[in-house]
């Protein structure tokens, strides 16, 4: 990483400019309170550093869920973000746009190969929902097989593909069709797809399910599988895409190449921006699918410019090197009460043998904000441009809450 990127993840607080609780009290009063919120009122971040409503410094271990991959307020991004809406925030669909053709240009040509195709959205679910109905239009069937504690968004058809049946059941009858197979076994997965199955919906590192990594022999069963039944591949690589695992995308690591790849987060440096990449045999006709806001100019920019920092900054190989020194220090003095550190990346699984939920609260004391992924899994996934030092103060505050 270059020495200005390693000074603007370090760069001191910026002035926040609001009062105490101003922002969390106004929201209370008016908000559908959906989340189950955290007593924290975030107003500023630069690099893998946010600021509360106090003042108060934390290291972002959350990044909007794997969102913020370039960082905070990544300079890149603000000027794209900046010409761009002076020039031209939205333009539909219906008519060709200079700005969205070089933005599907550039993930054609950073996708795995044979992926020269996009449709461009809003966010991952939607990304999930547009490859479901690609898949059944293309097979004309309807099965979707997907992975126990597989997690593909909470829209209804990305419900339906979801496992855990907290997220599912208030919202029963989901779509039909829909099938679990458990997660890493190649012959549980051949027994569950059939000449009825459309596709096979997999993530390659399982996030909510708790930074599970899928195995090159399942991923690449699930491969041949699909070519010997008809059916399609689709990988969700939403949380893991855009060099969160060491690579542009987690697929490249067993060399296996989907028929849709879905993609959100880290993509457009934390503007809403959702993608299915596709192969030819998806080839869905005018009218049948669409959408408002995807794909539009404003949002595009924001990619262009992230995507290009990636590689400038070369984020793949640094998530693989800061990775692998989070878990090297870490393991070097291993809590008693961890069962399990799963690790991809700077996609960071560590399991316990309890509920998580006060360990991560005692991390914020500490200035860390961390995740859930799951009861008894802590989720760390911060910016790539996280600094060395600020991945050693991760690990020392994780050591020093669960020693």
């Amino acid at each position: 990483m270059s020495r200005e990127t390693e000074a603007r993840a370090r760069r001191p607080a910026p002035k926040t400019g609001t009062g105490p609780r101003g922002g969390r009290d106004t929201e209370r009063r008016h908000a559908l309170e959906v989340f189950p919120k955290r007593d924290i009122t975030i107003v500023k971040g630069s690099g893998a550093e946010v600021w509360d409503d106090r003042g108060r410094r934390y290291i972002d271990c959350v990044a909007g869920i794997g969102v913020a991959s370039v960082g905070h307020a990544n300079p890149a991004v603000a000027k794209a973000l900046a010409e761009q809406a002076r020039t031209l925030v939205t333009c539909p669909g219906i008519f060709y746009n200079d700005v969205r053709a070089r933005l599907l240009e550039k993930l054609a040509s950073v996708a795995p190969p044979g992926l020269s195709r996009g449709f461009l959205c809003n966010s991952g679910a939607e990304a999930v929902e547009a490859a479901i109905k690609f898949a059944r239009l293309a097979t004309g069937r309807t099965g979707i097989v997907s992975a126990v504690r597989g997690f593909h968004g909470r829209t209804l058809g990305a419900l339906s593909a979801t496992y855990r049946k907290e997220y599912r059941e208030p919202f029963e009858p989901l779509v039909p069709d829909f099938s679990f197979a458990p997660f890493n076994n190649p012959g549980k997965l051949r027994e569950a797809v059939g000449v009825g199955t459309a596709a096979v919906l997999i993530e390659p590192v399982q996030g909510e399910g708790g930074i599970r990594p899928a195995g090159a022999d399942y991923l690449l069963a699930a491969r041949e599988i699909c070519d010997e039944t008809g059916a399609l591949l689709v990988l969700d690589e939403i949380q893991t895409g855009f060099c969160r695992t060491g690579r542009m995308f987690a697929c490249e690591r067993h060399g296996v190449v989907p028929d849709m790849l879905c993609l959100a987060k880290g993509i457009a440096g934390g503007v809403p921006l959702g993608a299915v990449l596709a192969n030819d045999r998806i080839r869905p006709p005018p009218g049948r699918h669409g959408t408002t806001f995807g794909g539009n100019p404003l949002a595009c920019a924001a990619a262009l410019a992230a995507i290009d920092f990636m590689e400038a900054e070369r984020l793949g190989e640094r998530a693989e090197q800061l990775g692998a020194r989070f878990r090297e220090r870490f393991e070097a003095r291993l809590p008693a009460r961890v069962r399990a550190v799963r690790q991809v990346g700077l996609m960071i699984g560590v399991e316990l043998g309890e509920a998580c939920r006060p360990y991560i609260e005692a991390l914020a004391e500490r200035s860390v904000l961390a995740l859930a992924a799951g009861t008894t899994v802590i989720r760390l996934l911060p910016p790539l441009v996280i600094a060395e030092e600020q991945v050693d103060e991760v690990t020392e505050a994780l050591a020093g809450v669960l020693g």
